[in-house]
């Protein structure tokens, strides 16, 4: 028996997290849900945006499947954002976020790569600071997080096409991407089968976007990877299509990327596909990869036939889509 800690969190999250669960029960593996909550709403409610319950919930489960949380513009007191201070609280270090093509208009063909971000520090340690009209902000890059960060990428290359990019900015930032840069080929001598190259990230940039077919697994620091995951992301179809995991030594939150999207939230025409996606990441991470690759295909067969949801250029629901990735995964 598998259980699974759901957390809708804000916005469309209270519409695509109970569509992924759907497709999960269509599995017909044991599965035993419970549902916490975390995100604005709550910290509006209860003055925390992650109640120690649910921080209890999800070390007691086998994994932990989200939707969205939405953080304001503006400094509020008293508020740290859902997702980062989970990833904070329960070390969860690393953030995988594939993208590959996938029968929609827009995309490019040929794509399959994966994003692995360093997910605890960099500029996201959110130690800022102001003087009047002077904001500072560290970032911090520490030797033992990019070792194993390293460790993760080179696994997953391993896995996959044996080629990794570590991306940085050392020319212009050599004491903190450049630790960075300097660890992971480090580590790299490790895994001599795998090919090994350094890119500054803007020359990532327009890589991606002219030959993004060329790049396999990618490894950076978090804002690097948080940036340019959502420019991969945008290669495929859009947010709307964009799983992520965010995995630690002991607990596992699998998101999708997208927002919470208060303009659409309630009317039930959200893309639930990158929850689905993300469930199916889930599943693998649970050992369950032919599952995994079931939704997966089940996923590409009603992109291709339809029905489409809004942001696909279709009319569909939420639950119309839903409906025919369960149908899908059962033939």
């Amino acid at each position: 028996m598998y259980e699974i800690c759901l957390i809708p969190g804000d916005g469309i999250g209270q519409e695509v997290v109970p569509a992924a669960r759907r497709v999960l029960e269509g599995t017909g593996l044991p599965f035993e849900f419970v549902t916490a909550e975390a995100g604005w709403a709550t910290f509006e409610r209860l003055g925390t945006s992650v109640p120690a319950g649910t921080l209890e919930r999800i070390k007691a489960s086998h994994a932990t499947l989200a939707g969205a949380f939405t953080s304001p513009k503006k400094s509020v007191p008293g508020h740290f954002g859902a997702i980062r201070y989970l990833r904070r609280e329960l070390d969860l270090f690393a953030n995988l976020r594939p993208a590959k093509s996938r029968p929609v208009p827009k995309g490019f063909p040929g794509v399959d790569m994966l994003m692995v971000r360093e997910n605890t520090q960099g500029l996201y340690v959110a130690q800022e600071r102001r003087y009047d009209d002077v904001a500072i902000a560290d970032a911090v890059i520490t030797r033992q997080a990019s070792v194993r960060i390293a460790k993760v990428a080179l696994e997953q290359a391993q896995m996959r096409r044996r080629k990794l990019a570590v991306i940085h900015k050392a020319n212009v930032l050599p004491l903190t991407t450049g630790l960075f840069l300097e660890t992971v080929m480090e580590v790299a001598r490790d895994y001599p089968e795998v090919e090994c190259y350094d890119i500054i990230v803007d020359a990532a940039a327009t890589k991606l976007v002219r030959d993004p077919e060329s790049f396999d697994v990618l490894v950076t620091t978090n804002l690097f990877g948080d940036i340019l995951s959502d420019l991969m992301a945008g290669l495929v179809g859009g947010l709307g299509l964009a799983p992520s995991a965010n995995l630690g030594a002991q607990h596992a939150i699998f998101e999708p990327v997208h927002g919470s999207a208060p303009d659409i939230a309630g009317r039930g025409v959200a893309n639930p596909t990158a929850a689905i996606l993300t469930a199916a990441m889930l599943l693998e991470y649970l050992g369950e990869r032919a599952w995994a690759e079931r939704i997966d295909r089940a996923v590409d067969a009603v992109l291709a036939s339809g029905p489409l949801t809004a942001d696909l250029g279709g009319d569909a629901s939420t639950e119309a889509f839903t409906d025919a990735v369960v149908a899908a995964l059962a033939d």
